[in-house]
């Protein structure tokens, strides 16, 4: 087991703990001392594999990553990544569901939801503000993705120019399938 550890751009992959410690102690800022080193052998030698992040002072940390990459070439192109069954070296590209869905060419009817920051006057100070507003419509729509591009360009041409909307691919646009047009 290989250790990859960075503090800001100073970063290196180490293959033990003597090294670990030999680069940490390279960096002044850290102030490595007698607690760290030991918590630092302690999570070389235990069975977890998830990033260790060490404080270095308020907001500024140092961290660590176990790998099976051999190189930092590897390690940075992602060849030895461990998978959920701690098998190691063959990468699987996971897909939400929803976005498989939101291409999926299906003809009919949808019911869209779509939460977006509308700017609005306030009556009394005569300033806009942005104010977080849910729509929801039914429409034909040929897709998910299609369903999304018509409730925007719906609302484009209703709302303020200024109007945030969100990425159909995140959490703040949901559809689902009605059924068949007739």
């Amino acid at each position: 087991m290989n250790l990859y550890i960075r503090y800001f751009d100073k970063e290196t992959l180490v293959y033990n703990a003597d090294e670990a410690v030999d680069f940490l102690c390279s960096i002044p800022e850290i102030g490595m001392n007698p607690q760290i080193e030991a918590d630092v052998r302690e999570y070389v030698n235990s069975d977890v594999f998830f990033p260790k992040r060490y404080k270095v002072r308020p907001r500024v940390y140092f961290i660590i990553i176990k790998t099976e990459a051999a190189t930092m070439l590897d390690f940075k192109q992602k060849k030895a990544l461990r998978t959920n069954n701690g098998q190691q070296g063959d990468r699987k590209i996971v897909v939400p569901p929803l976005v498989n869905k939101l291409n999926e060419e299906r003809q009919g009817w949808y019911e869209g939801s779509l939460d977006f920051k509308r700017v609005v006057m306030v009556p009394s100070t005569g300033k806009h503000e942005y104010r977080d507003t849910r729509f929801v419509a039914r429409c034909k729509a040929m897709s998910g993705l299609d369903c999304y591009n018509r409730i925007v360009d719906h609302l484009r041409e209703r709302v303020d120019t200024r109007s945030q909307f969100p990425s159909a691919k995140g959490k703040n646009f949901k559809f689902k399938y009605l059924g068949m047009w007739k």
